[in-house]
């Protein structure tokens, strides 16, 4: 059974939707880890907003930035094969490709397909025999109502 007559369906309605605004009342809230976390993932799932920015170095991980708005930054990391690694002031991240592990030698390693939410600053290390790669993001200083939350160490899966 094909979906293709309920996409076609779906996508013909959304032709009808008006575009929302992205921007948020002046005197809303801020940038929430949520609306931070979507941000993240809709970057991730875009490879070809920043793919070609990718940069390998067998020697030095690599920061790469993918994009500042006034409410947030997003970058990449690029990790070679047994790197020390580098620390990181993220809210957000995930990784793109590869392994990596956050904290001490031994920590969990992590694996593409999750979301990661930080509060504090974290250690982020190459894992296993290829390139890690990684994506993070920031809210700016004065955009963030994030770090009013006390769940900020959670995973949240995604």
């Amino acid at each position: 059974m094909s979906v293709a007559p309920e996409i076609a369906i779906l996508a013909e309605a959304a032709r009808f939707v008006p575009a929302q605004s992205a921007a948020r009342p002046p005197d809303g809230p801020g940038l929430t880890l949520g609306t931070l976390a979507r941000h993240l993932r809709l970057l991730a799932a875009s490879p070809e907003r920043w793919w070609g920015l990718v940069r390998f170095n067998p020697d030095r991980s690599v920061h790469i930035r993918v994009e500042a708005q006034p409410e947030y930054e997003a970058w990449l990391v690029v990790l070679p094969p047994r790197d020390a690694g580098r620390d990181c002031d993220c809210d957000v991240a995930t990784l793109i490709a590869g392994e990596a592990t956050e904290g001490a030698p031994g920590s969990a390693v992590l694996r593409p397909g999750t979301t990661r939410v930080h509060g504090q600053r974290h250690r982020l290390r190459g894992h296993g025999a290829g390139y890690s790669i990684s994506l993070h993001a920031r809210a700016t200083p004065g955009h963030s109502s994030a770090g009013n939350s006390s769940s900020r160490n959670l995973e949240a899966i995604g």
